[in-house]
């Protein structure tokens, strides 16, 4: 069995993952990979909850503010750009640490990715025109007609995720999910053993913590940070929570108050699918 020891600190947003993650890299001596799938871009500060300077100058952390908004991030690049760092992380130190809430992108570091075909850009289009034209309603109204399982059990508060789900299914005739049955990779084909540190809180004490933290964001300026970025709010990277409420307030969708109401909202679902996703590793 490899030397070489990789422990994944993940959990729920809001959980603490961040200050578990820099403590035990500071008890081993070793570096950081985040596994967020937005705390990656530069422009995206507040509403990603990135670590504080402070924080990133106590150790050394990696994929964190290192790509534009205008590139498009996925789990399998993020999975070759991840074994990178950790391969460099494993050049000075028997130990690193990958810390984040991004399920998809943590399995494909270390469990490798299914082999879904690749899809004729025809498909993309059609998929880019309904979601423009009718929004999540459309696709949640097409899934329901192409992959009804996605549609009733998938992540719908995703329109990336269902994009992807719909685009696939109309080019193959087969659920995404038809091709998500892949074997994980052992320790020898990755090079590295794993562990899993999956962090929880009571539900009502993880509620409060997600409201404080989006007051807070609120407060430090992510208003004025999503205001910023709007020429970039079609990008796969800007649809996300925090973000597209803001965006739904500037069109006059809601009121600011309310605004911020759905992203506290928007951010406990995602804190539930987080805890779904990582109870397997329990």
């Amino acid at each position: 069995m490899s030397p070489k020891h990789c422990i994944i600190i993940a959990g729920p947003t809001a959980v603490g993952k961040t200050a578990a993650a820099i403590e035990t890299a500071l008890a081993l001596g070793t570096e950081i990979v985040s596994a967020d799938s937005r705390q990656c871009y530069r422009e995206m500060k507040i509403g990603v909850a990135r670590p504080s300077e402070e924080e990133l100058s106590t150790v050394k952390h990696h994929f964190i503010a290192n790509h534009a908004v205008s590139e498009n991030i996925t789990a399998a690049s993020f999975a070759k750009e991840g074994r990178a760092c950790l391969a460099e992380i494993f050049s000075r130190h028997d130990n690193a640490i990958v810390c984040g809430g991004t399920g998809l992108y943590i399995k494909a570091l270390v469990e490798g990715l299914d082999e879904i075909p690749e899809i004729d850009a025809q498909y993309r289009e059609k998929v880019s025109l309904l979601h423009a034209e009718q929004g999540v309603d459309g696709l949640r109204a097409a899934l329901l007609k192409l992959d009804p399982d996605f549609a009733l059990t998938g992540d719908t508060q995703n329109p990336a995720r269902m994009m992807r789900a719909l685009e696939v299914v109309m080019a193959t005739g087969e659920p995404i999910r038809t091709f998500q049955k892949g074997s994980a990779m052992n320790d020898e084909e990755r090079g590295f053993s794993v562990s899993y540190r999956i962090l929880d809180l009571p539900r009502e004490e993880l509620y409060d913590r997600i409201n404080s933290r989006v007051d807070q964001m609120v407060r430090a300026g992510l208003e004025e940070e999503v205001r910023g970025l709007m020429a970039y709010r079609d990008r796969p990277s800007l649809q996300t929570v925090g973000y597209q409420e803001f965006f739904d307030f500037f069109d006059g969708k809601y009121s600011r108050e309310e605004a911020i109401e759905k992203i506290k909202q928007h951010t406990r679902n995602y804190a539930k699918r987080q805890i779904t996703w990582f109870k397997k590793f329990l």
